[in-house]
């Protein structure tokens, strides 16, 4: 998904600035791949310290943690504190929460893209008016596409992006549910299950 999100969705160029929101797994892989594509700079957005210290080590150049204000409000600031100028060239939420998807839209230039890749609500509120004056351009994202899979591998053997740093827990399949329960409470970033014994 990072891949179909970040190349093929955000046609990410060399010297852009990215923002991404939500530093789960799927933002983190957006990071990654932004960053192998020549990003300049690549901003993660999140509310978990934990998981921005790790983004941080990871593959952001930047975090940001939004606060409970509005998408304008927090837009504006991110904006100023990580000197993004007129505002980001691509915006990917992977988090699918709605005033996330609202700042995504605030935090861009005008002719900025949009990636929608995380699932949330099937109904929200979209600042639709900012997307018009601002010319924003607008993409979902689902999953992947032809070529994805191929160039993730590439990135992998070319050594441009790793995934072994996500991988922070390891449960026994008897354990499984304590897993699921440490995703829900966001407590490490990927958590393998063995197979049964």
């Amino acid at each position: 998904m990072g891949v179909h999100i970040t190349r093929t969705q955000a046609d990410v160029k060399p010297g852009e600035s990215v923002v991404v929101f939500g530093a789960g797994p799927v933002g983190l892989l957006c990071c990654a791949v932004a960053k192998a594509l020549g990003a300049s700079k690549v901003v993660v957005v999140d509310i978990n310290e934990e998981r921005l210290q790790f983004a941080k080590k990871y593959a952001a150049t930047h975090i940001f943690r939004s606060e409970r204000v509005s998408a304008e409000e927090n837009a504006s600031r991110l904006i100023k504190e990580c000197d993004l100028g007129a505002g980001a060239d691509v915006a990917i939420d992977a988090s699918g929460a709605e005033p996330c998807i609202q700042t995504c839209i605030h935090v861009l230039r005008t002719g900025g893209t949009y990636v929608q890749g995380g699932m949330g609500k099937p109904d929200i509120t979209f600042p639709i008016v900012a997307v018009c004056t601002k010319e924003i351009h607008v993409k979902g994202s689902f999953r992947y596409g032809p070529g994805d899979y191929q160039f993730a591998v590439h990135l992998l053997a070319q050594k441009k992006v790793s995934v072994t740093e996500l991988i922070t827990g390891r449960v026994k399949f008897e354990d499984a549910e304590k897993a699921f329960e440490d995703v829900k409470a966001a407590k490490g970033i990927k958590i393998l299950i063995e197979g049964p014994a």
